[in-house]
């Protein structure tokens, strides 16, 4: 089945399915039936372009890891360009909860699409379960650089930390149905920072 002019292939279609319904209702509650309905394709269309359901979910949460690691550099670059040099530490570390914060309010309060999926997804070798932890490493990862380059003599223990607020912020916003749980959460993130960085250290230059 081919897309038609300004129309996008079953693919995409079914992709853009998927993001809505897995995000709105959850992955296991939403069926084939209901997905290539939705996406207005043949239901043999899923198979020929994904191969089951599971490499559907897995399709979408790569898109999804892949559109997040692009904003977030996007936003480093905006701070950048504000800052008229490299982002610093805390810029770059206050990108991820900005980002929360804009995602949180567009998903309306849903909590955190990956750990959602990873509580559907259990099972330690699952693809699902590998690819939310391989999201999860590059956050911690980013936090980490970001804290190196503020002089925290231990930059992965402050990266897990950060990473323990940042998860409680977003479940603090999905109960709470508000984002100041995830400002609160910045603001612990921040402080954390400072304290991590022993007193008279000399940052490296942010690259």
């Amino acid at each position: 089945m081919r897309g038609t002019p300004g129309r996008p292939l079953p693919a995409e279609r079914l992709l853009e399915a998927a993001a809505a319904l897995f995000d709105r209702e959850g992955i296991r509650a939403v069926g084939v039936d209901r997905l290539v309905a939705e996406a207005d394709v043949a239901r043999a269309s899923l198979y020929q372009n994904f191969g089951s359901k599971d490499a559907l979910v897995l399709a979408w949460l790569t898109k999804q890891d892949e559109l997040d690691r692009a904003t977030y550099d996007r936003a480093l670059r905006a701070a950048a360009r504000s800052a008229g040099g490299p982002a610093d530490p805390a810029a770059r570390v206050r990108a991820f909860f900005d980002l929360a914060v804009t995602s949180t309010r567009r998903r309306r309060y849903r909590g955190c699409l990956y750990v959602n999926a990873l509580t559907e997804f259990p099972d330690d070798d699952h693809s699902v379960h590998l690819l939310v932890g391989e999201h999860r490493r590059w956050m911690r990862e980013e936090i980490a650089d970001a804290a190196a380059m503020a002089g925290a003599a231990d930059p992965a223990e402050v990266a897990r930390s950060i990473q323990l607020l940042y998860d409680g912020g977003l479940v603090g916003a999905k109960t709470a149905r508000s984002v100041e749980p995830i400002r609160l959460a910045e603001r612990l993130a921040i402080g954390l920072l400072d304290a991590a960085v022993p007193s008279g250290s000399t940052a490296s230059a942010p690259v």
